[in-house]
């Protein structure tokens, strides 16, 4: 009786042992969003107009970009979702940025110095307009608290699309491309 005990036992550890190894493994996949991104909220105001200086030393304001279709991304280099969206938004720059976009991607609480740090040990060489924001502007001026968070202005200066957290490139191309082609 005590052999049968003990392989009972045995064969009990591998099943749970087997379980835990396939809870941790597909159990994610399964409870994850259908796209690991943020949807969009339909908004309608004003676009603040921000006046920053780009990674490059550029002076950019919102309000002077009317006629553009702007997205604008508040992001922080220490912020994995803001890191794991930025090739994503740049692939997505990089193919609609001839109908008249432009991709502002506003490093909250950010200096030049850190971006630069960041690009570098990234080896990134993006397209999109990066703009420091070392005082928060952009989150004040948006009542925002969490990163990353994106708006759509349209080429009135209305912000129509807001999102709070990572966004995929079926999203971009599901609510922003609509925008582009008007």
């Amino acid at each position: 009786m005590g052999r049968w005990r003990a392989l009972l036992w045995s064969v009990g550890g591998v099943l749970l042992v087997g379980l835990g190894v396939w809870a941790a493994v597909v159990l994610p996949h399964l409870l994850a969003a259908p796209e690991d991104s943020a949807i969009p909220v339909a908004v309608n105001f004003p676009a603040p107009d921000l006046h920053l200086t780009t990674l490059d030393g550029q002076p950019v304001a919102v309000g002077a970009l009317r006629g553009k279709v702007v997205l604008i991304n508040n992001w922080a280099t220490w912020c994995p979702p803001c890191v794991e969206e930025m090739p994503v938004l740049d692939a997505y720059y990089r193919a609609h940025r001839d109908q008249g976009f432009i991709l502002l991607a506003i490093a909250a609480h950010e200096y030049p110095f850190e971006i630069r740090d960041f690009l570098e040990q990234h080896h990134w060489k993006l397209a999109l307009t990066l703009v420091p924001d070392p005082k928060e502007q952009a989150m004040t001026a948006f009542h925002q608290t969490h990163l990353p968070a994106s708006y759509v202005v349209d080429r009135e200066g209305v912000v129509r699309l807001m999102w709070v957290g990572a966004i995929s490139r079926k999203q971009l191309e599901k609510h922003v491309t609509p925008l582009l082609e008007k």
